[in-house]
């Protein structure tokens, strides 16, 4: 997937903002404030393509021992976040599926008020 196919589909998240909160570097994918995908956009343009998203710890433990271009992930909880390098050791719908595990691991932790106030109805 290229950056711009990442930054499409995580943007299609109902409720998904994106910014460069911490420096013009690294493109974060939010919801409700949360943080759910990061993209090192200089890593990226150096070729070292990663994304970061979050994980189930033990799906995460299973992700990186199956494959060798998943790895904790950098700078975050290593026990919920997975770097995944896109070298071409899975498919793009294995890639979807994980960008949408994680934002909805991040959606499903937002509070009721959190949700109201990104536009929900009364729940």
């Amino acid at each position: 997937m290229e950056l711009d196919e990442l930054f499409e589909y995580c943007s299609t998240k109902p409720y998904a903002t994106s910014g460069f909160p911490f420096d013009k570097n690294l493109l974060t994918f939010r919801v409700g404030g949360k943080i759910f995908a990061m993209i090192a956009i200089h890593f990226w343009e150096a070729g070292n393509r990663n994304i970061i998203l979050k994980c189930n710890p033990d799906y995460a433990e299973e992700l990186r021992e199956r494959y060798e271009d998943i790895t904790f992930g950098h700078t975050m909880n290593k026990k919920h976040w997975n770097t995944i390098y896109l070298k071409g050791g899975f498919t793009r719908d294995q890639l979807v599926e994980w960008i949408d595990i994680s934002y909805d691991l991040v959606y499903d932790t937002l509070s009721r008020t959190e949700l109201i106030s990104l536009g929900k109805k009364e729940i």
